[in-house]
């Protein structure tokens, strides 16, 4: 048995003094402080902020197949160092992509011995691989993704609207979230937006229509077969009256944004500087200041990284052509720093960022019973951190299998001490443990009957 206690520890009960009673990984109780009559090892984390692990649910780690990209290795060693104690993997940029049973014991079987943070999967659901998908979903994935536009892989292509209904059908007996990517096409025939090396030009080629319509089409499928739906990546802040009003008419629907639409506005990003580009692109800053809003009235959920690198050679930043370059932002280390630095100056506090990237992240995945808080029966996933001290991102301080990232040279505050997994201690000021201790997290296993 170990205690952990502090002075300033984010617990059910608030911010403050506080103790953790770890037994065999699981909190076993939460005290005001550390009690005399303890006998095990105890450790005190002084003025330090102790806070649930983060849990980030759009992560693309690539592996099998695309591993020059990223990593399970490298990819959760990166998570530890940013207090992340859970994140889940998306059903692509792997090869084989995640759209049956098979593909996804081959990548659990590139997950063994590799894992430094716990992991959970998201399936995937395409035209063709319906016939797939009940036994994937009874397979352990605790969620299932499409696209409603060309993903970039052909291997995964966009749903059309007959198989998204019969998706939705399967999906919503099964009661799981359908993570949806929202943006729809519907001018085709029109002549392409020219793409140059101004992000302008990126920006008009997918235009916030895109993603209107689309959540207009997600609202209506959540209203009629009570499927949950989740929106990733919010880009777009038009539709969230409407998202507001469907979740208070008790639809079930949920959203997440990413750092990178909070962080950045498209009048900062110079000619050439492909590290931006990403699907939904980053939009104005009043856009981005009303996504703020939408976090902070519930509107949305939570927030993810949508972590999504590839060799830099894809980037093209050399050529700095914006309409070659592949798509995607990397910056899972700096999630945490990345909206705390934000967060502080908009006098945020802490405990609303936890529920924003540990609590309901958590719930949203179907992982509300283990993970998340810190709170009697749930899994000590902690991470410890000084909200005050600051650090400026560096090549060299980044664990990502490839270092580029739009926020080197950024001075951010919050800065990552230690992250404990299961009460186990996975990283300690630039050091990780000497093995991986994460887990694959499969849904409970419960044959549904479709």
């Amino acid at each position: 048995m170990k205690a952990i206690f502090g002075k300033n520890i984010l617990t059910q009960a608030g911010l403050g003094p506080a103790c953790i009673i770890i037994e065999n990984g699981v909190i076993k109780d939460v005290h005001p402080e550390l009690p005399k009559s303890f006998t095990g090892t105890a450790e005190d984390m002084g003025n330090l902020l102790v806070m649930p692990g983060v849990v980030d649910p759009h992560v693309h780690i690539n592996e099998p197949g695309r591993t020059e990209w990223e990593g399970f290795e490298c990819a959760t060693r990166a998570a530890a160092a940013g207090g992340i104690t859970t994140v889940v993997d998306m059903p692509l940029n792997c090869d084989p992509v995640t759209i049956g049973a098979e593909a996804l014991k081959e990548k659990i079987k590139h997950m063994r011995d590799r894992l430094w943070v716990d992991v959970g999967l998201w399936g995937g659901a395409t035209p063709g691989s319906l016939d797939k998908l009940p036994a994937l979903i009874n397979a352990g994935v605790l969620g299932v993704k499409s696209f409603l536009i060309d993903s970039g892989l052909p291997d995964f292509p966009p749903m059309d609207g007959e198989s998204l209904i019969e998706a939705v059908e399967i999906i919503a007996k099964a009661q799981i979230p359908y993570l949806i990517h929202a943006e729809l096409n519907r001018s085709i025939g029109a002549p392409p937006i020219e793409i140059t090396g101004d992000y302008r030009t990126f920006l008009n080629s997918r235009p916030r229509k895109w993603e209107n319509d689309a959540i207009d089409l997600l609202i209506g499928l959540a209203r009629k077969h009570h499927c949950k739906i989740h929106i990733v990546h919010l880009s777009s802040s038009d539709r969230l009256n409407e998202l507001r009003l469907a979740k208070n008419e008790g639809v079930p629907i949920t959203v997440e944004t990413c750092p990178h639409y909070l962080t950045i506005s498209a009048a900062t990003i110079s000619a050439g500087k492909t590290l931006y580009k990403c699907c939904p692109p980053i939009r104005e800053e009043s856009n981005k200041e009303k996504l703020w809003e939408g976090l902070k009235n519930g509107t949305i959920d939570y927030i993810a990284s949508d972590h999504s690198p590839c060799t830099p050679a894809l980037k093209y930043m050399q050529e700095g052509d914006m309409a070659r370059a592949w798509g995607g932002i990397s910056s899972l280390q700096l999630s945490l720093p990345l909206i705390w630095t934000e967060a502080r100056k908009r006098n945020i506090p802490v405990e609303l960022v936890a529920q924003w990237m540990s609590s309901r992240p958590a719930e949203c995945a179907g992982l509300k019973n283990k993970k998340g808080e810190i709170a009697k029966g749930r899994d000590a996933d902690l991470v410890v951190w000084d909200p005050q001290e600051k650090f400026q991102v560096t090549r060299n301080m980044l664990y990502h299998r490839h270092q580029e990232t739009p926020y080197l040279g950024r001075t951010l505050y919050g800065v990552v001490h230690k992250t404990f997994l299961r009460g186990f201690k996975i990283y300690d000021h630039g050091r990780f443990s000497h093995k991986g201790l994460g887990e694959v997290l499969l849904k409970e296993k419960k044959k549904w009957s479709f």
